[in-house]
């Protein structure tokens, strides 16, 4: 798997097909690896890659933090991760792109449709994460992972990760830098150096600022309603993928395209040419 390397993290991705670009922030929340477009829920089933590839350069990528890219301790906001793809079309030497986000990756999707509308082709925000729930769930995992440091240390946390092969939402105890502590032993190193209170600091700033309200994340608002962005928006239904997440993005983004469609008919059938059909459109606008 190549590797780019964006603002001194290494980043992990793939590109498959030919045609237009299409930069797609994987799904997956925390633990957003480009192998969960082929694995995870919803996309095992409608494949994206496999259909989007026919006709456009899908660009999938680990996002910091996740599979095989690298990370760092700081503070992470969407803006981090809107670089982190922006890093990656600038090595790839691509100005604009379409670009695709599903789950989590909805909102660096439209953090990067504000910080970058010059670069947007086009946006598809695939079951956008969102609801009262799926914040409460997010704070309380990051809790549990500061209430495991201030127990057990940092060392322990590194010992855990390597224990297993979870995922900082199915384990939260290993925190969200887990899968870069099982591959990058000069950065487990450095983690177990930390002050556990500088340390804390940063997980609490994190969480509060990624995770800071009840519907769909990453832009405000007032930046949403100025947007002109050819936008498809596909609801999910869940506990982490709240329907009211979505609407809010309809509400909010100019002319948006709502596929009004219940989660049971998204299917291999149906999904894949409806977002080509979308994509298509777009390109022929340019």
């Amino acid at each position: 798997m190549p590797t780019a390397v964006v603002d001194g993290i290494a980043t992990a991705y793939e590109v498959v097909g030919s045609g237009p670009p299409l930069l797609m922030f994987s799904p997956g929340g925390f633990n957003a690896a480009l192998d969960n477009w082929r694995v995870q829920g919803i996309y095992r089933t409608i494949k994206p890659l496999e259909h989007l590839s026919q006709r456009y350069t899908c660009i999938a990528f680990d996002r910091r933090e996740a599979g095989h890219s690298g990370g760092r301790v700081e503070r992470i906001t969407w803006a981090d991760y809107v670089a982190q793809g922006a890093g990656l079309l600038d090595h790839l030497g691509i100005e604009q792109a379409h670009l695709f986000g599903g789950c989590q990756g909805c909102a660096p999707v439209t953090a990067f449709a504000v910080t970058h509308p010059g670069r947007m082709l086009s946006m598809v925000l695939y079951w956008p994460t969102g609801g009262a729930r799926y914040r409460i769930r997010n704070h309380a995992q990051f809790a549990q992972h500061s209430a495991y440091v201030a127990e057990h240390g940092l060392e322990a946390v590194v010992e855990l990760a390597h224990s297993h092969d979870k995922g900082f939402s199915h384990d939260p105890r290993i925190g969200p830098w887990g899968p870069v502590l099982r591959h990058d032993r000069a950065f487990a190193a450095d983690y177990v150096r930390q002050d556990p209170d500088r340390y804390s600091l940063v997980v609490s700033g994190m969480v509060r600022g990624l995770i800071d309200r009840d519907t769909a994340l990453g832009a405000e608002p007032e930046d949403l309603l100025r947007l002109d962005v050819a936008t498809l928006i596909v609801p999910g239904q869940d506990a982490a993928h709240a329907t009211s997440a979505a609407r809010y993005l309809q509400e909010c983004i100019p002319g948006a395209e709502y596929w009004d469609v219940p989660v049971a008919e998204q299917t291999e059938e149906t999904a894949a040419p409806r977002v080509l059909a979308f994509l298509d459109a777009a390109e022929a606008r340019r």
